[in-house]
């Protein structure tokens, strides 16, 4: 337990020293770059079939931009959005809600715990409210039309055990990406 608390602990200091070994400069460029590029992800859904999967990343590069500063992956979350009004308006509401959101969630669990199941748990909770949100109150389709615009206790726990098992996996995915271009 003792070298499993300590292990824990070394992890957090290193995420700590490489997070700051950047100037304030350096960290609102590296986040307008992420901004872009989840931009540009997010607007390749417009092209069936494998634009869904460039879609699906975009959530990465915000994930990136807040685990290096919560302020800079907010200002990457809303810098995103701003150019998806832009080239995408179609792909916003779906960016804001879901993919954007999840990656605040967890880029945010990372900075407040280290624990992986925490940090899923954060990001499959935001994930959950953001559909819940598109679903019942604004009443936007994301499921598509075969899902019932009125609230329904099922649909609901359903979407919440999808959202946790996506955000486990863009939990692991995000660390080693973080590790790999960040070490």
């Amino acid at each position: 337990m003792k070298n499993r608390l300590e292990r824990n602990q070394s992890y957090i200091n290193c995420q700590e020293v490489e997070a700051n070994q950047y100037t304030n400069t350096k960290k609102l460029v590296l986040g307008s770059v992420l901004a872009a590029i989840a931009a540009l992800f997010q607007s390749g859904g417009v092209v069936v079939g494998i634009g869904y999967a460039c879609s699906i990343l975009a959530t990465l590069p915000i994930v990136l931009s807040a685990m290096i500063s919560l302020r800079i992956g907010i200002m990457s979350y809303m810098i995103t959005i701003l150019l998806l009004t832009i080239l995408q308006p179609s792909e916003l509401l779906v960016f804001s809600f879901t993919t954007g959101l999840l990656g605040i969630s967890l880029g945010a669990a990372f900075k407040w715990w280290n624990h992986w199941i925490m940090v899923s748990l954060v990001g499959g909770i935001g994930l959950t409210l953001g559909i819940l949100t598109l679903l019942y109150v604004l009443q936007f389709p994301i499921l598509g039309p075969s899902v019932s615009r009125t609230f329904d206790f099922k649909m609901a726990a359903l979407i919440l055990v999808f959202s946790l098992f996506y955000s486990s996996i863009w939990t692991g995915l995000s660390k080693k990406v973080f590790k790999i271009f960040f070490r």
